[in-house]
């Protein structure tokens, strides 16, 4: 089953369970695949929602979640933080595993080793190439952060 289906189907089922805080979120999601779907539309012919389109929805989605969990927390505002906490882990259901900080710095290792990487001006090199590999699975400050100390900076 694709993704988007079993986020339609899960949507469903919420809207039966009356979960509201549950249905909020994945009809947001929804929205946000579908909004995603008519952006990529060219010359007017209906596109295909694959998972990666979704999953690149879901991780879009996530991070603004974080982001605004941190920027609710550096503000005192925990009934708010709260809320988003429970968001952010209805959306991480409908993200693949997470990769780990050794298992991103294999494969920066890797695209460094292909890319004969030697300095932070070789960074968009590596980035370019790396990015594609971890989309979806990684978080992108982890791993800007990972290539900036393989890098030396």
């Amino acid at each position: 089953m694709a993704l988007y289906d079993t986020l339609l189907a899960d949507l469903k089922e919420s809207m039966k369970a009356r979960e509201e805080r549950r249905t909020l979120v994945l009809r947001s999601l929804k929205s946000g695949v579908l909004e995603k779907e008519i952006t990529n539309r060219t010359g007017g012919a209906r596109s295909e929602i694959t998972d990666e389109l979704v999953i690149e929805v879901i991780t879009k989605a996530a991070k603004q979640r974080r982001d605004s969990l941190d920027q609710y927390r550096n503000a005192g505002r925990e009934d708010l933080a709260e809320i988003e906490e429970q968001e952010l882990a209805i959306i991480e259901t409908y993200l693949p595993k997470q990769l780990s900080k050794e298992e991103v710095e294999a494969i920066v290792d890797e695209v460094i080793a292909q890319t004969g990487a030697a300095s932070v001006k070789d960074m968009g090199k590596v980035m370019g190439q790396l990015m594609p590999k971890v989309k979806g699975k990684a978080d992108g400050k982890l791993v800007n952060t990972v290539v900036r100390e393989r890098l030396g900076a």
